[in-house]
């Protein structure tokens, strides 16, 4: 399975943005250079994000995006469907009805045993992903690197971040 390049972006801009306080918020452009990515290709996460309920999207010109729930409340899984889709990895073709001599109709009811395999990993691996929230992906300020993450973030946050209200 291979996701796209879109799913590490948005994970550490939701990451990023969990960092902001209540009234923060970030412009996209300042994520896109924070993580040395294309801006155009960041917002459409950004904006996919937005639409999932991840992220909200605050506009003009002093505008730019902030988390609408809880880190604690989002998981590795609602950013993975938010980007990817919530269609599963593995997408059954039934190719063992094509080919010379097929079998019967009656014989394809159920799902092959390679569909339903797949189908259990998928779920597998969704259930890990459910299980870990943003919240949980924080750098443990006490060591050496977490320490040095922890300051680069700040210090970019105290450079970029803006204040917007929160609209009750």
């Amino acid at each position: 399975m291979k996701l796209g390049d879109g799913v590490e972006q948005a994970i550490h801009s939701v990451s990023m943005l969990s960092g902001l306080a209540t009234d923060g918020v970030l412009a996209a452009a300042a994520l896109a250079e924070y993580h040395g990515v294309s801006t155009s290709y960041l917002l459409k996460h950004l904006q996919a994000l937005a639409g999932a309920g991840i992220l909200q999207s605050v506009p003009g010109p002093k505008g730019g995006y902030r988390l609408a729930r809880p880190a604690t409340k989002i998981s590795l899984l609602d950013i993975v469907l938010a980007i990817e889709g919530p269609a599963p990895a593995f997408r059954c073709a039934e190719i063992r009805q094509r080919g010379p001599a097929p079998l019967a109709q009656e014989f394809y009811k159920a799902p092959c045993a390679i569909n339903a395999a797949m189908l259990k990993a998928e779920q597998a691996y969704r259930a890990e992903l459910r299980k870990i929230s943003v919240a949980d992906l924080q750098t443990d300020k006490a060591t050496p690197l977490g320490a040095a993450i922890d300051q680069r973030g700040c210090a970019f946050l105290d450079r970029h971040e803006r204040r917007q209200p929160v609209p009750n």
